[in-house]
């Protein structure tokens, strides 16, 4: 399946042909973002979380399509799931055609549930602007655009809005990217799960066209630039009957 736009809407169509589909695979897949900037182990934090008592802890990430941003963090060490929702909209319990009319104010976005012992969120943002998306863009991903698509971080206390606003400004100062950083930073409402069929879909639909050409890059460009924390084996949101 591959996303395209029309007068706001998001929807889906086939390939025509497979042929057509491996060869804009090959010449996309050594660039995981589908954007002017690649994929790049940025620096690391220079301030971050404190080591907290508590055993979990969860932040909201919206960058572009929420499939391919589910599948970063689910092969992150020390998340315990991931879910692909909705955030930052007005409106309750939306469904998927009211938020991809980019008329609720909600993003597509990701709510992480992880472990601070083993991550921290200063690392998850680092992985995050590294892979993850292209965050000079506004109001769009790649072939997706509209607010729907914006990139924001949804912070969950106080701690985690200065962590993020510190990393910002130190990559900003940087000049790590050729722009200004666009991702704004919003104090963490409602978060609603999306329908069923979008959870998990890059580990269900690794070889839909879309998610090659897309998302899988971003998955292997973990592996590749953040050996340390990749995680082999998923943090599935949907169990199987195995529990994998």
């Amino acid at each position: 399946m591959v996303r395209n736009v029309l007068n706001g809407r998001r929807i889906r169509q086939g390939l025509a042909a497979a042929g057509l589909v491996a060869a804009v695979v090959a010449f996309a897949w050594p660039v995981a973002r589908t954007s002017a900037e690649p994929a790049q182990v940025l620096p690391a934090p220079a301030f971050d979380e404190a080591p907290g008592n508590s055993a979990t802890e969860v932040a909201v990430f919206a960058g572009g399509c929420f499939w391919g941003v589910q599948g970063v963090f689910e092969h992150v060490k020390g998340v315990t799931k991931a879910v692909s929702g909705y955030a930052g909209g007005r409106v309750a319990n939306p469904g998927y055609e009211q938020v991809s009319s980019g008329t609720t104010g909600h993003a597509e976005s990701v709510s992480v549930t992880f472990d601070p012992a083993q991550v921290s969120y200063g690392t998850l943002l680092r992985i995050f602007f590294s892979v993850a998306l292209d965050p000079t863009q506004v109001d769009r991903q790649g072939p997706d655009w509209g607010t729907q698509y914006r990139s924001a971080l949804f912070v969950n206390g106080p701690e985690q809005d200065k962590v993020a606003r510190a990393y910002v400004a130190q990559l900003d100062a940087a000049h790590v990217f050729h722009q200004p950083i666009a991702t704004k930073i919003e104090a963490a409402g409602s978060f609603w799960p999306a329908e069923g069929y979008h959870q998990d879909y890059l580990e269900h639909h690794p070889d839909a066209p879309y998610i090659a050409i897309n998302d899988m890059p971003k998955v292997r460009a973990v592996q590749t630039l953040f050996p340390a924390n990749w995680r082999s084996e998923p943090a599935l949101t949907v169990k199987t009957a195995s529990g994998n």
